[in-house]
């Protein structure tokens, strides 16, 4: 048998975090570190068998958020895999995506009358380690994170910009098989909670479907820069299918 259907666990809020960036009819469940009492299906179990404990441990309290996600969408509890790329595989009707950081695992889903594809990150909210902004920026983008900078020091821009990066990739792949590098797309933040993803540069992004606008939204709270992009199931705006 298969874990059981999870409703709440200690250190477990439902939606959290996450469900505060998400639109009506998507749903989220996250966990601040791992939860000893998280179960996986043998097929789950199959893919970290040679994984280090720390990473079964991550894995499988991820799968549970998963599972708690989509049981408030009336899912029931099974199999939650891995695509050729290494993303979670979701049931039919439905499209997701899990996170983890140091100290948090979440997940958020929907249907896919909700969302086409969806894409979720949290980092913890720290400077990005020295240098590490070179490699993930155009020159536009650290510029604006200057003026960012300037006028809201406490945030720790850099790490939400990557953040809400992770997210756009997440929510790009499943949609259109492509996975755009760092500097492939650029991301513009507000300060109001908002970003809008654009390609940059000399992408190599398939000319369909195509990346066009991402929007997405953001949050710093409990020591953590989180971030969500949800595409739109009918609109060309975002994520154009072929």
């Amino acid at each position: 048998m298969g874990p059981p259907l999870d409703r709440r666990s200690g250190g477990a809020a439902a939606g959290g975090l996450i469900g505060a960036l998400l639109p009506e009819g998507a749903t989220a469940a996250e966990h601040r570190g791992d939860d000893p009492g998280a179960e996986l299906f043998p097929e789950e179990q199959a893919l970290v068998a040679a994984a280090v404990p720390a990473r079964r441990s991550e894995f499988a309290t991820g799968r549970r958020c998963a599972r708690r996600a989509l049981a408030e969408l009336g899912f029931p509890p099974a199999p939650l895999l891995r695509d050729a790329a290494g993303a979670p595989t979701w049931p039919a009707g439905a499209v997701g995506s899990i996170t983890h950081c140091t100290g948090y695992r979440g997940c958020a889903v929907a249907r896919t009358g909700v969302a086409q594809a969806l894409g979720i990150d949290a980092q913890p909210h720290r400077p990005l380690p020295p240098g590490v902004l070179d490699l993930i920026t155009v020159p536009a983008e650290r510029a604006h994170l200057r003026t960012l900078a300037a006028a809201a020091a406490a945030t720790h821009w850099d790490v939400v910009l990557w953040s809400a990066k992770e997210s756009v990739f997440k929510a790009v792949c499943p949609t259109t098989g492509w996975r755009p590098g760092f500097r492939e797309v650029a991301v513009r933040l507000s300060p109001a909670g908002t970003f809008r993803a654009t390609p940059a540069g000399r992408s190599r992004q398939p000319v369909q479907p195509r990346l066009d606008v991402l929007d997405g939204t953001w949050l710093v709270a409990g020591g953590l820069a989180l971030t969500a992009v949800v595409v739109q199931p009918t609109t060309g705006q975002r994520v154009a299918p072929e």
